[in-house]
């Protein structure tokens, strides 16, 4: 198995082969819920009974809590409905908080996962580690467009390059139609509507990967940060972005794909670094992500974009949520979503709910991490 991957417990998972023995035809949901209670490390109000007869009672609950990325709410809550329905006795609860405060709850131990945008810093990922009493694993799960969400009534093909969202973003471009956006949009009468841009207020891991494109493609002039430095109204959370540009004429804010789709709301091509401005598609998502580095060492996989690879159906601001947990004594509820997750299923449904799934050859080393075997 690689270094760092995910270790079960064998002692309690025979104690529960043991007892399957005494319950009969209620073996199945009592020997999952015993399973799952006997590593009570990453679990949260877990309540486990042995009935006198396990024919009469209830199977027990199990459930297990995460918090962080917003921008993986959606696909989130399609998997753990959907998870539920196959393991009635197991519950997964997530809380979409965004990306710091999810690393700050998985740190100080009340969730048994974080979801972030963003790798851990240095920093972050020793007190993990601490937390873990082992190894903090970054495990990729989730791909996720960043659209350019727009309301300008009168243009229903917008189309932006990186050094122009750079300006609009910054405050230095203030109408739309300023003589930078009219370059991109050659031929299209542009109004001359006041711009008002929105961005998030929290710790967010959107942010840090939109900025990191606006610096490596736009000439951005502030380092990439999950606070955000440049101008505009500051709204919190993915969906307070959505409601905002929903609801302002003349804005623009970069969300998630899937929160798009809910408002109703217009996004830009973007130009990539082939020179074509490219729609956001699943497709075009992860084609992005095919020129990425992938760093696989102790701290999980870590992806590293190329915001200036020359893939000619890119569309080029994407972003990767990571499901952080502990490389040991993780539970077997835990190993169990995860696995779900990254299985056919859990891929296979992403594009309905405006994600991507993620790329094939770093999806089987997702894999080989969790010992999913399809």
């Amino acid at each position: 198995m690689p270094d760092g991957s995910l270790t079960r417990p064998t002692r309690s998972l025979h104690n529960v082969t043991e007892m399957s023995k005494l319950t009969g035809a209620a073996g199945p949901a009592l020997l999952s819920a015993l399973a799952l209670g006997a590593c009570a490390a990453g679990l949260s109000g877990a309540a486990i009974l042995i009935p006198d007869d396990p024919l009469e009672s209830p199977p027990a609950t199990v459930s297990i809590s995460g918090s962080g990325s917003t921008a993986q709410k959606g696909a989130m809550d399609a998997w753990r409905a959907e998870f539920r329905r196959m393991h009635p006795d197991l519950r997964v609860d997530y809380r979409a908080n965004g990306s710091g405060a999810g690393i700050r709850d998985f740190i100080a131990g009340t969730t048994a996962f974080a979801g972030s945008d963003v790798a851990m810093r240095p920093c972050e990922q020793a007190r993990a580690d601490r937390r873990c009493g082992s190894r903090a694993l970054h495990v990729p799960m989730v791909v996720g467009p960043i659209a350019l969400a727009y309301n300008l009534p009168s243009m229903p093909d917008l189309k932006l390059s990186p050094t122009t969202l750079s300006g609009i973003f910054s405050g230095r471009i203030t109408r739309w139609n300023a003589p930078e956006i009219a370059a991109d949009n050659r031929g299209i009468r542009l109004p001359s509507t006041t711009i008002r841009p929105f961005h998030r207020s929290d710790d967010s891991g959107t942010t840090h990967n939109f900025t990191a494109y606006l610096k490596a493609a736009g000439r951005w002039p502030h380092q990439p940060s999950r606070k955000w430095p440049g101008s505009g109204q500051g709204v919190a959370g993915s969906e307070g972005v959505a409601d905002a540009v929903q609801h302002t004429t003349g804005s623009i804010g970069y969300v998630e794909h899937g929160f798009t789709g809910d408002a109703g709301l217009r996004t830009a091509k973007v130009r990539n670094a082939s020179g074509r401005f490219v729609a956001l598609s699943p497709e075009s998502a992860t084609e992005a992500l095919r020129g990425a580095r992938i760093a696989d060492g102790r701290n999980g996989l870590v992806v590293e974009f190329d915001y200036r690879a020359k893939g000619k159906g890119a569309y080029p601001i994407v972003l990767v949520t990571y499901e952080i947990t502990c490389s040991e004594n993780t539970g077997p509820a835990v190993r169990a979503f995860l696995r779900y997750t990254a299985g056919d299923a859990g891929q296979s449904s992403l594009s309905l709910y405006g994600y991507a799934p993620l790329p094939h050859d770093l999806l089987a080393r997702v894999r080989a991490r969790l010992d999913v075997t399809r």
